[in-house]
């Protein structure tokens, strides 16, 4: 569960180039493992995670659309790349690309979600801050029930001014 008690700083942990953040989660989103790194960039301890929505790192600067692309996804059975900007237990923040994939057994019966996370380029960090901020200024402008759709229907119309996919886009900025 996301500890509210936390209050974003504007203090930034930046990923290392050789860095891989690594986590599973069962079906719910409770993680199941996380490697050394992971805990280090988190802030937490083994303990402290272990059990835990993969929630708890949310900033709240990531809009709801793109967490609902991202669960969409993951519930088709599909993988998906995105950035993601996460909140440490110190109120510091770090941002890194992400690639989320389900886990299946041998039935075909998603048994979790497995996320490798490294160092976003600087590309990627050029724009996506500033397009999260804009999907997030418009699904603040909506009711709780609306935000999503509002969020999604500014990204989407973004990436038809652009001519690319939402896969195109993220590949092509982290190059």
């Amino acid at each position: 569960m996301k500890d509210k008690t936390i209050i974003p700083t504007d203090q930034e942990k930046v990923m290392r180039e050789n860095d891989f953040i690594v986590s599973k989660t069962d079906p719910k989103g409770r993680i199941t493992y996380g490697n050394r790194i992971f805990y280090e960039f988190a802030g937490y301890t083994e303990e402290e995670l272990i059990g835990v929505q993969h929630n708890i790192i949310r900033h709240p600067d990531m809009p709801r659309c793109v967490f609902n692309l991202l669960w969409e996804r993951l519930n088709a059975g599909e993988e998906i790349f995105a950035y993601v900007k996460n909140l440490s237990k110190d109120g510091s923040f770090y941002w890194v690309y992400a690639n989320v994939t389900p886990s299946v057994d041998v039935d075909g019966k998603v048994v979790g979600h497995y996320s490798v996370r490294r160092k976003p380029s600087d590309a990627a960090m050029g724009i996506i801050p500033d397009v999260y901020a804009a999907l997030l200024a418009e699904e603040a402008k909506h009711p709780a029930k609306d935000q999503i759709a509002a969020g999604t229907a500014v990204l989407v119309a973004k990436l038809e001014e652009l001519g690319v996919s939402y896969d195109q886009l993220v590949y092509s900025l982290q190059g």
